[in-house]
């Protein structure tokens, strides 16, 4: 079962441990032009037009963390995986633990986070709405 770790508790842990990676899996749409997190690292689980998941995936991961510590054994990393909302990502964290991950956390409410009463995010929980950092491509 994965771990689901609020906004701040991440952001925590990502400013006290040096070797943590916090992996954003939207698509590269919402990463550009949404905003994202400085020093993510971005691997989309699904792009448009299909959504479909990509069964490169995890082959992806493992490579951007060797690009990034390549002393570092990746299924050992710390990866608290993140999305718009926390499902994509918790399906991420899922498929890596599936696969050899052994360290793995759902950032919850996500980048966006939950939908308000108008249906738009933003408005009562997630990444940006604690202010946390971002930026915009």
């Amino acid at each position: 079962m994965i771990e689901e770790l609020k906004p701040l508790k991440a952001w925590d842990i990502l400013k006290t441990q040096s070797d943590v990676l916090l992996l954003d899996v939207r698509s590269s749409m919402e990463y550009e032009y949404v905003g994202h997190v400085p020093g993510s690292v971005f691997v989309a689980l699904k792009e448009p037009p299909d959504w479909l998941q990509d069964a490169g995936f995890v082959a992806r991961v493992r490579r951007s963390i060797k690009s990034r510590w390549p002393d570092k054994n990746p299924e050992d990393m710390t990866i608290l995986a993140l999305c718009r909302s926390g499902a994509r990502s918790l399906v991420a964290a899922e498929e890596l633990s599936k696969n050899g991950f052994k360290q793995i956390y759902n950032v919850g409410q996500g980048f966006e986070g939950d939908k308000d009463e108008q249906q738009q995010r933003g408005n009562i929980n997630g990444w940006r709405f604690h202010g946390l950092p971002w930026e915009q491509s």
